[in-house]
């Protein structure tokens, strides 16, 4: 990257050139042409309850700008879990953020995936996983799984491209609500959150 950009520019080139690159070598991984703005990424990490002594569960990464916005929020490094399939952006990820407990892996196999993790409770979960790129029963399951992990009535936050609910109601013991539309985005996204249900 030439030396004579300012910092933070370059910094946004380095990151969409990870992004990119993911994309071409794991398109299934990668949900969207462009990174999470930093609007949205602002508005997800907004659940998270930086008070709470259980870690948050983030799945999909990527190039970490929702990372990067639970740590603005206040959640401690060592307490955010993050999930990812790709080893590109993984080691990425681990240069970013050396402090954050990164598992590469399936989020879709959390149990397996998790490891020495896979008992722990979380305070919530946050997702940026293409789940459109899967089918509706993987959907479901991650949920079921996801939701198991957390308190009754704490949130599974999951954005989507779509116009609907990425994983539809009626199909598992699941709540789900619109936490509303991000017109900064590239393409413009909608943000759901999911709960137990009673």
């Amino acid at each position: 990257m030439p030396h004579h950009l300012p910092q933070n520019v370059a910094r946004h080139l380095n990151r969409n050139l990870r992004f990119f690159k993911g994309l071409v070598t794991q398109p299934k991984t990668v949900g969207a042409l462009v990174p999470t703005s930093i609007f949205m990424a602002r508005r997800m990490a907004s659940v998270a309850n930086p008070a709470s002594s259980l870690p948050v569960l983030e799945l999909g990464p990527g190039t970490g700008v929702v990372t990067k916005a639970l740590m603005r929020r206040g959640i401690a490094p060592e307490k955010l879990v993050s999930v990812e399939y790709s080893r590109q952006f993984c080691k990425h990820l681990k240069r970013e953020f050396p402090d954050v407990q990164l598992v590469e892996g399936d989020a879709f196999e959390l149990g397996k995936t998790l490891g020495d993790l896979s008992t722990t409770h979380f305070d919530c979960v946050i997702s940026g996983l293409p789940l459109l790129n899967f089918s509706v029963e993987k959907r479901i399951s991650l949920l079921e799984d996801a939701l198991g992990r957390i308190p009754k009535g704490r949130p599974f936050l999951q954005f989507s491209y779509g116009p609907t609910a990425p994983i539809p109601l009626g199909r598992g013991h699941y709540s789900v609500e619109r936490f509303g539309w991000e017109i900064r985005n590239i393409p413009p996204a909608q943000m759901w959150l999911y709960r137990r249900a009673d």
